[in-house]
């Protein structure tokens, strides 16, 4: 039997762990602290998931994929963690980052619509859309449970076979790598955990925020505050879609469980310590916020803040995913930039078919230097993708 460890229980951990088990691996999936913990970039209440990527194509693709599989995991658990509430995109400009989307759409035969904003803002019972050129409507997009799936997906791999453990793991030789990752000359990728060493024929370091405490890589972790607004029952999601304004920066959606309204501003944070940092919410945060009710939801402006997180990004140069062997069978997962979430049980699926040798990965997710790519980011250095 194939045996693999993996480090990390946030989604993309726990997805590739159910996924490896299902398939007959035995795992072990290691995780400091546990599934679904704020420290973790997945432990959000909620993410966004559409197929618009601009020009891209695969990423694209594996949205689409990753619907269809959150809707049957849902059908499986008898739990609803995927809302199809569709989501509108706010397009400022006729041949912008929208129009290139609907364009690979179109070529996927994912469902899309153009709407007049007159047309788009009477889904919504207050809304200002006169700085917009048209609006781009995903009716089959909508928003995943974040914090629940994460918990949903550890329960899944447990109950397949998965051993969870409760500790903190470093690279074989330290902090700094041991450049084989083979304790003793096993043949096989080495890890510490909680000062013993484990070996297993595949290693996968899925640890977010950690992976560059661990590796030489490029990689920045972003503090992104989120804040909620408390707001009367008609801006609930659903039936209100969810919303995403590339060039504005700004994405959220309705009242979902209670939490109140999300807009949250998109614009890269400050650097971030995972493990340390402060998880209070920065005036400045609820100041663009508002800014943006005041532009979007003017009704809203005032709305008083029912809930706030501070979440992170760990962010790539070019937004593109880490995917890569730095060593016979130890591999980096990582560098999400803020829109993996949604792709998690398709991007397991990519992921073990890789580890179990039956697939190339894509030269686009090695550890190349990356450079800004105008593909993912607008030319003021923020990123669509992000959170969404």
């Amino acid at each position: 039997m194939k045996t693999a460890i993996v480090v990390g229980a946030g989604i993309w951990g726990t997805s590739l762990a159910l996924r490896l088990a299902e398939a007959g691996w035995r795992v072990t999936l290691v995780e400091q602290y546990v599934p679904g913990h704020v420290r973790q970039a997945s432990a959000g209440e909620t993410r966004l998931l559409r197929a618009a990527h601009g020009s891209d194509e695969w990423y694209a693709r594996m949205a689409r994929q990753a619907r269809d599989a959150w809707r049957e995991l849902g059908e499986r658990t008898g739990e609803e963690l995927y809302l199809e509430a569709g989501l509108m995109w706010f397009a400022r400009r006729e041949n912008g980052w929208e129009s290139a989307s609907a364009q690979v759409m179109k070529n996927l035969d994912i469902p899309h619509e153009f709407l007049d904003p007159a047309e788009a803002g009477r889904r919504f019972p207050d809304f200002k859309g006169d700085d917009l050129a048209f609006v781009l409507y995903e009716p089959e997009a909508g928003l995943i449970r974040a914090r629940r799936a994460t918990q949903v997906m550890a329960r899944l791999a447990v109950a397949a076979g998965v051993t969870l453990v409760r500790a903190r793991a470093l690279p074989y030789g330290g902090p700094e790598g041991d450049p084989d990752g083979d304790a003793g000359g096993s043949g096989r990728p080495a890890i510490v955990v909680d000062g013993e060493v484990s070996r297993a024929d595949r290693v996968v370091w899925a640890c977010g925020g950690w992976l560059p405490r661990l590796f030489d890589v490029e990689v920045e972790v972003t503090r992104q505050d989120t804040l909620h607004f408390d707001v009367p029952p008609a801006w609930s999601t659903p039936p209100l879609p969810a919303f995403c304004d590339y060039e504005g920066s700004a994405y959220g959606h309705g009242d979902v469980d209670g939490l109140g309204m999300k807009v949250t501003s998109d614009v890269e944070g400050e650097p971030f310590d995972p493990q340390e940092g402060s998880r209070c919410v920065l005036p400045g945060s609820e100041e663009l916020a508002r800014d943006y009710l005041r532009r979007r939801f003017p009704s809203l402006y005032g709305a008083p803040v029912l809930y706030s997180q501070v979440c992170q990004y760990t962010l790539t140069r070019d937004a593109e995913w880490i995917i890569a062997e730095v060593s016979d069978g130890m591999w980096l997962l990582g560098g999400d930039s803020g829109h993996g979430f949604k792709h998690a049980p398709a991007l397991a699926a990519y992921v073990a078919d890789i580890l179990d040798g039956t697939r190339e990965v894509d030269p686009r997710f090695g550890l190349h230097h990356r450079v800004p790519s105008r593909g993912l980011r607008t030319s003021g250095g923020t990123d669509p993708l992000l959170g969404a």
